[in-house]
């Protein structure tokens, strides 16, 4: 019989609760360089610690520890997992899926199933959530793996929204959406992550209140009324992102609503003003 294991990494911005809920999900933090000192995403560093350096210091991100990754392997191994399924940021945006790829190609005595998301942040999340409900129904990885393109590239809906494109370009992730809006000041964008896993933009608006507006049309015309899981993802401003739930909590069939500041190494590239919505179709 199977024992699978899932590893994603800490780009997935799941909650501790959930992770304590799933004994085998393990999530290798990403790693944060603040002047030459490293930190590890959720683990050594807040996002709020990062928003009051962002314009001060040097700030960038790194992949995670794979000496981490390779003791991981081996723990499993030792407690008898057959199947390791990892399921990683969107190889697009990181390089965290090649590192991962290189090291697994050395591992023996276990299966491995690496999946490229294609996505970030609750989008990634969602994916992972969906792979342990398929394993906790007992279903191969063989089967496990097409359900996932599904509800990544079918059923779900994910993008954001930043009152500055600088942070996006200082990290080097602006992706295709530089040249889609000009330097206009008021001018917002709605990105989303594309099936090649890169920045788009989705649409454009004057000021965020039009942008986040222009997110909901998206998310009515996507899901109308049916049942869905929503995240909403917030830089520093958790007042607004409740504020925002309410809205959309009337105008959407919402099974979990979940508000949920953004992982401090995915801050970085898009500063403390943003906003996320997430939203996963329940099949």
């Amino acid at each position: 019989m199977s024992k699978i294991a899932v590893i994603t990494d800490s780009g997935a911005n799941l909650t501790p609760r959930y992770l304590r809920q799933n004994p085998n999900l393990f999530v290798l933090p990403l790693v944060i360089v603040i002047d030459g000192k490293s930190y590890r995403d959720q683990v050594e560093i807040t996002a709020d610690e990062i928003y009051q350096k962002l314009d001060s210091c040097s700030v960038t991100t790194s992949l995670p520890n794979l000496e981490d990754l390779e003791k991981l392997i081996e723990t499993l191994k030792n407690e008898a997992y057959t199947d390791i399924l990892a399921i990683n940021i969107s190889s697009g945006l990181s390089g965290t899926f090649n590192a991962f790829r290189l090291m697994f190609q050395n591992v023996q005595g276990i299966r491995i199933t690496h999946y490229d998301s294609k996505t970030l942040a609750a989008g990634l999340g969602y994916v992972v959530e969906y792979a342990m409900e398929l394993i906790r129904q007992e279903k191969p990885v063989a089967e496990i793996v097409p359900l996932l393109d599904q509800l990544r590239f079918h059923d779900s809906l994910a993008f954001y929204t930043i009152n500055t494109l600088k942070y996006l370009r200082k990290g080097g992730r602006i992706g295709k959406v530089e040249g889609t809006i000009g330097d206009i000041l008021h001018i917002k964008p709605v990105i989303t992550v594309n099936n090649e896993g890169v920045y788009v933009t989705l649409s454009k608006a004057f000021g965020l209140q039009r942008s986040l507006l222009s997110m909901k049309q998206h998310l009515v015309e996507k899901f109308d009324h049916e049942l869905i899981d929503l995240t909403i993802h917030y830089g520093n401003d958790l007042l607004k992102a409740e504020e925002l739930a309410k809205k959309l909590l009337q105008e959407l069939n919402v099974r979990h609503l979940t508000i949920s500041q953004l992982t401090p190494v995915l801050g970085i590239h898009t500063g403390p003003e943003m906003f996320a919505y997430i939203a996963r179709k329940i099949v």
